[in-house]
């Protein structure tokens, strides 16, 4: 009697736990994301969403709110739902074929080629510059000047392409031959060729950050350092610094990114002091300190970025530099949205947004940044109208573009939009921001 009773209790159990399905895993499919997208939009791994909805661990209390909003919630109705989680195991990595161009496979390439890149570069350094050159002898595919032009024109294709992801194949094929150009070097060209490498790996970075693959982009920015390092190329080294730290400042580790900066600051000193590379570092760290509500640090900063307007010259690059001054509104206005100074914010914010780029449209990135930016300014006042222009305008160049960033900054307002949203215009427009995630 007590085996049998045993044995029902044992199918009971494994029938409740089937009725499970119907929990935070069916939530997340039915509103069409994958655990990699809604880990995205959260901001953590995709592992701890899987461990979420296998009940393996609790949702952490800073995050709940996040959670809920994702999967259009409120707590009481995700508290049900994380009572129904099922046991789901993560979602396997995703297709490895090399004529798939999805964004894990693609980002598992550029990791890849990155180590290998700087591995080869290691060994070809430390070998004798004789017996390099003679292993070397007769392999030679591109020149340097041919990896420099390339890589100039990956970024102008990069800058002016709707969908970034078009550009990762070619991406991917210029690693690879760049992998295979410092096979062949011998020990006094690798410096040339690791400048390349410095150069191709922030492009990479840039495209991962785009695609909110803020870990990815860490990683890129990293090894664009290292290489820059041994290039020794000082401002291409302080630029990849300079984008590492500011992962962090889109993450909210501001404290993280002023100690970054720092370091980037101290090595721009020694780069070209005709390029514009100290004064990007200085606008970055404006975002930084106005993040930490230091209001003094970030004017010093905003007026260190400006003073880019005295330089005489070619000041960038066009690729991994392009802080020309031409963004000074802009920046100026969202560091003021940050600090809460809403009118000083709004007046530097329109006039940005009727400068000649932006109004032509020639970079949806930098134009959507400011109608959010705009957006977000409405939602402070508590002003729907304000909303609802400007986050509706930034959705449609989301939309049309792609772009992983601005789909990112409005699900953040999206989470702040409180009671504006019993507005049954801002309720419409949160369900198109959610529905964008999924895209």
């Amino acid at each position: 009697m007590q085996n049998s009773a045993r044995k029902r209790s044992r199918v009971r159990a494994d029938h409740a736990g089937k009725e499970k399905t119907v929990g935070l895993a069916e939530r997340r499919k039915t509103l069409g994301y994958s655990q990699e997208g809604l880990a995205h939009v959260i901001g953590v791994d995709r592992t701890t969403v899987g461990r979420w909805e296998s009940g393996k661990t609790e949702i952490q209390p800073s995050l709940r709110q996040k959670y809920a909003a994702a999967l259009q919630l409120d707590l009481a109705e995700l508290d049900v739902l994380v009572a129904k989680s099922p046991g789901t195991p993560p979602e396997p990595a995703g297709p490895s074929s090399d004529d798939d161009y999805g964004p894990r496979n693609i980002d598992d390439m550029i990791r890849r080629e990155f180590l290998r890149t700087l591995t080869v570069a290691g060994a070809w350094t430390s070998l004798p510059a004789d017996e390099a050159e003679a292993l070397a002898e007769g392999v030679r595919r591109q020149t340097f000047d041919d990896f420099i032009r390339i890589n100039g024109h990956l970024w102008q294709v990069y800058q002016l392409a709707r969908a970034k992801d078009s550009v990762y194949p070619v991406v991917r094929d210029q690693l690879s031959s760049l992998t295979k150009a410092l096979e062949s070097r011998s020990g006094r060209e690798v410096r040339v060729l690791c400048g390349a490498a410095g150069d191709l790996f922030q492009l990479a970075g840039e495209l991962a950050f785009d695609r909110n693959r803020y870990l990815d982009a860490a990683a890129a920015y990293t090894l664009a350092a290292s290489a820059s390092k041994d290039a020794e190329s000082f401002d291409l080294w302080a630029c990849s610094l300079t984008r590492h730290a500011y992962v962090d400042v889109y993450e909210g580790r501001y404290r993280e990114a002023v100690d970054t900066l720092s370091a980037a600051e101290c090595i721009a000193r020694r780069g070209d002091s005709t390029l514009s590379t100290r004064h990007w570092v200085a606008a970055v760290q404006a975002e930084a300190f106005a993040g930490l509500g230091d209001l003094t640090a970030c004017e010093r900063a905003l007026g260190e970025a400006e003073k880019v307007v005295s330089l005489v010259g070619t000041v960038q690059n066009g690729g991994w530099l392009r802080f020309d001054g031409a963004r000074l509104a802009e920046e100026r206005g969202a560091r003021y949205v940050q600090l809460g100074r809403l009118d000083l914010a709004e007046h530097a914010l329109r006039n940005a947004l009727g400068q000649g780029d932006l109004t032509e449209g020639r970079s949806f990135r930098r134009r959507g940044s400011v109608l959010v930016n705009l957006a977000a300014i409405g939602a402070k006042r508590k002003d729907p109208d304000q909303v609802i222009t400007y986050a509706g305008e930034a959705l449609r160049l989301a939309r049309e573009s792609s772009s992983g960033y601005i789909a990112r900054r409005l699900q953040t307002l999206g989470y702040g939009l409180g009671p504006l949203s019993r507005d049954t215009r801002v309720a419409e427009l949160k369900a198109e921001i959610g529905t964008l995630s999924m895209a």
